[in-house]
């Protein structure tokens, strides 16, 4: 791995000189911007507007527009100033829960490891934290840029995640189009809350896959043996579907039995998952009474086709 920082974390009184790596990369297949007349790569220059000439990185400086057209310029000597010390430093300012944190405010993970005459002091710290099953908030600054962090333990290693700031997440209250009130069909949820408990799994990350990555690099390598590339189109979605046909679907499709369902709430008045189940099934069957208008969960072995269905919009 390349080293992407060095410094040290400080705790109170204790440094812990440290090397900083990426813990994840980039896969995404880049593409260049060509010109389609012979194929040569475009190139993009640093050009002054005003001036109409290239420019030279040395005769490039920062600065801030404050009014339009109007701007304060930097030097890097006074970047670098303000950064100081901090900037070789991962300042730990306090010890909270890892759940108190939501994951909103995660950025990007890096590995830390031990530098030149540090690994007592690492471990110490590493063990530490584990023992205790706490995290440190840290202030960072990496490349000029202050970010807030997390430290914690992975395995046998300290990691840290850089995290926005409070000021950086937007409000909920910013998003348009949230419903005030949401009124839920009963059955519906019931059997929303079955298909969630069937899908239920522990987490394997292995198990998934970039298709798009996958699909790109193919096309790329039959396109370089000069094979004849033809995709076929997608089918049109319409997003007019039958809620509960749509359920009741996906409830088929996991082909599990539903676990644990006598368990599940379904609010005030409900009846329990395995009863709603039982009734929806014999509804399904034409042997109970059920809203006009709703499809029901088959009858085990048996299945049915739905009665008449209520079309519903899902944005």
């Amino acid at each position: 791995m390349h080293t992407v920082w060095k410094g040290a974390i400080s705790f109170g009184l204790v440094h812990v000189p440290v090397k900083m790596f990426s813990a994840t990369e980039d896969k995404d297949i880049s593409l260049r911007m060509l010109h389609k007349t012979c194929g040569g790569p475009i190139s993009y220059v640093r050009r002054c507007n005003n001036c109409d000439v290239e420019t030279d990185w040395e005769d490039i400086v920062k600065g801030y527009e404050y009014d339009k057209g109007r701007y304060v310029l930097f030097e890097k000597e006074e970047l670098d100033q303000l950064a100081g010390e901090k900037s070789r430093t991962i300042q730990i300012l306090d010890f909270v829960a890892l759940e108190e944190i939501d994951p909103i405010y995660f950025q990007k993970t890096y590995y830390l490891s031990p530098d030149q005459a540090g690994g007592n002091a690492y471990h110490l710290l590493l063990k530490a934290m584990s023992d205790s099953g706490r995290i440190g908030i840290a202030k960072v600054s990496i490349r000029s840029k202050s970010s807030l962090a997390a430290i914690r333990v992975i395995d046998n290693c300290l990691a840290m995640e850089t995290i926005y700031y409070p000021d950086e997440i937007r409000s909920i209250s910013q998003v348009p189009g949230l419903p005030d009130a949401v009124q839920v069909n009963d059955k519906e949820l019931t059997m929303a809350k079955l298909l969630i408990e069937q899908l239920s799994t522990p987490f394997e990350p292995e198990k998934y896959t970039d298709d798009y990555r996958v699909n790109m690099t193919n096309l790329i390598n039959s396109k370089i043996t000069g094979e004849e590339i033809r995709i076929a189109p997608q089918q049109e979605q319409t997003n007019v579907i039958d809620l509960m046909a749509a359920l009741q679907a996906s409830l088929e499709a996991a082909k599990l039995p539903p676990k644990g369902a006598a368990g599940l709430d379904t609010g005030a008045g409900a009846k329990p998952a395995a009863a709603a189940s039982s009734e929806a099934a014999a509804e399904a069957d034409g042997t109970a009474n059920g809203e006009a208008g709703e499809a029901q969960l088959p009858k085990p072995r048996k299945p049915r086709a739905s009665t008449k269905t209520k079309k519903e919009t899902v944005s």
